[in-house]
């Protein structure tokens, strides 16, 4: 039973198997801040809470002036009409959302910046 035993694990570590075929690639990592705020829409949580923002998926900041905004945010009052970037519709709680975004009161920790506007004409990503 013993030999059994020692057989298996020499077997599964295997010292006399060929070098893999394919060279190992690490894996790229994106750089900070590359979360593209054109491709948010739905519904949407905003996280205020510090203890769980590691668990929301960018980091947001609510821009006071819309000339330096990233993305103008028109709030819908339902789901089905924040199809397109800039269209959300703000649910009352986490389960429901198609995205958790973190609000910080940092500008210099966000991923990007958002303005509400009133307008549904205005609201969209700026050009880059």
């Amino acid at each position: 039973m013993l030999i059994f035993l020692l057989l298996s694990g020499l077997l599964a570590l295997n010292p006399f198997r060929a070098a893999p075929r394919v060279p190992f690639v690490a894996a790229t990592v994106a750089p900070v801040g590359s979360i593209d705020p054109c491709r948010i829409y739905g519904s949407i949580y905003l996280e205020t809470d510090p203890v769980r923002r590691s668990y929301c998926f960018a980091t947001v900041y609510l821009e006071p002036e819309e000339a330096f905004a990233d993305l103008l945010v028109y709030k819908e009052d339902n789901k089905l009409f924040a199809d397109k970037a800039g269209f959300w519709y703000q649910t009352p709680t986490r389960d429901f959302a198609d995205y958790m975004l973190y609000v910080t009161d940092n500008r210099a920790l966000a991923d990007f910046y958002i303005h509400y506007t009133d307008s549904r004409s205005f609201a969209g990503c700026r050009k880059q």
